[in-house]
């Protein structure tokens, strides 16, 4: 049970029941929420038919170049696209020198989550976030959990056509303060996430990206005006893990870091920690004292455990005593917010006071059994906790371009 019975804090069998019930609710890959399909008035009306995942928009951010062919820069890889061909991701389209979106509302997955399972911990906790995605990716991670989806173009996944309007209104009739785009990766549905986020904060209905960071500065800077929260996915401290694990950089994921600190939005990150690959005590040194120097020690960084998919199926779930190694380096670093996750009832996954080391909110699994902050501060010592409290504070954000 990889030492199991040495970290957790005593948990009851209501517990592990509740921690059961919250995995086997929030399921990933679960479908469309049935609402989505329905006029939220009730009339039942379909917004739109079930259809094979493609439907066409002018993209943003691309430039002409000749022979009818256009550099999309959207992203770090700038692809250069022929006539009648895709940029890496397989949904943006190169139609006679126009460049086109193929996801523009083709939701393949809705879910209503608790926003704990994005993971954020320091935003709206015990809330819920209605959770939507399209299909692709602009990176190929060995270890994802969501490779059906991810990895796939958007005519090999069944989706529904969903308006903004019908998600906002959707969201609303959930009762969720937040929408998360989350589960591919939202960066290759720019477009629609900007529309939805931008009318969400119209409707008072916040928003979040759930993102691997590769995106370049101008469309974030822009897109992040709408949002009301961000969560990324730092996948290593290492150029090789990124170049050979993801198919991607590191570089530009510190950037977007940097821009996001800069931008002044809450966001958190999240290390899955795989065992061999990117668990090694100097990388997780090195990785903490960078987010202490580059974007100070509030930024809460999470440490998840692996377990065994996709590509990556030859390697053990990360050893329970390595998270508590990790999170001990994150701290011992100056991270004032250091969590390990996918663990059920680890201590680890409490908020705990960087002033007075009081427990404030306390979690079992993705659920918040207690929360303890006042007004965003510590009842006990007074300490200033970082983070949003409430869904006033999260729309009264203003990012800046």
């Amino acid at each position: 049970m990889d030492g199991y019975e040495n970290v957790f804090s005593d948990p009851t069998r209501r517990d592990l029941l509740r921690w059961g019930l919250s995995c086997a609710a929030v399921g990933v890959l679960g479908g469309v929420d049935p609402l989505l399909a329905q006029d939220p008035a009730g009339s039942g009306a379909l917004e739109g038919p079930e259809l094979a995942g493609v439907v066409r928009r002018e993209a943003r951010f691309w430039e002409e170049q000749p022979d009818r062919r256009v550099k999309c820069v959207l992203c770090p890889r700038e692809c250069e696209v022929a006539d009648v061909e895709r940029g890496y991701c397989g949904v943006r389209e190169n139609r006679g020198g126009r460049y086109q979106t193929l996801v523009y509302g083709t939701l393949c997955s809705a879910n209503v989550d608790p926003i704990e399972k994005k993971p954020l911990f320091h935003y709206l906790p015990g809330t819920t976030a209605f959770s939507v995605a399209t299909a692709g990716c602009n990176i190929e991670c060995k270890f994802c959990q969501n490779w059906q989806i991810s990895q796939f173009r958007p005519e090999q996944v069944k989706s529904v056509e969903v308006s903004p309007e019908r998600l906002v209104a959707t969201c609303r009739a959930r009762g969720s303060p937040t929408i998360a785009f989350t589960y591919s990766e939202p960066v290759i549905f720019y477009e629609y996430m900007f529309d939805t986020a931008a009318r969400g904060r119209e409707q008072g209905v916040g928003s979040v990206m759930i993102s691997n960071g590769y995106i370049q500065e101008k469309p974030l800077r822009e897109l992040a005006r709408h949002l009301t929260g961000v969560k990324i996915d730092f996948k290593a401290f290492s150029e090789k893990f990124y170049t050979e694990t993801c198919a991607g950089e590191l570089k530009p994921v510190l950037h977007t870091l940097e821009v996001l600190k800069d931008i002044g939005i809450w966001f958190e990150l999240v290390i899955l920690v795989i065992p061999t690959m990117n668990d090694s005590p100097a990388e997780i040194a090195r990785m903490s004292k960078w987010v202490v120097d580059h974007l100070g020690p509030d930024v809460p960084m999470h440490f998840t455990r692996f377990h065994p998919t996709y590509r990556i199926t030859n390697l053990p779930r990360t050893p329970v005593s390595t998270l508590d190694r990790c999170r001990k380096t994150a701290l011992d670093a100056g991270v004032h917010y250091a969590y390990a996750g996918n663990v059920a009832t680890h201590p680890g996954g409490n908020t705990y006071c960087h002033g007075c080391q009081k427990e404030l909110i306390h979690r079992v699994g993705f659920r918040v059994r207690s929360n303890r902050i006042v007004n965003g501060r510590c009842p006990d010592c007074n300490t200033a906790i970082p983070g949003v409290w409430s869904p006033e504070r999260a729309l009264a954000s203003e990012p800046h371009a």
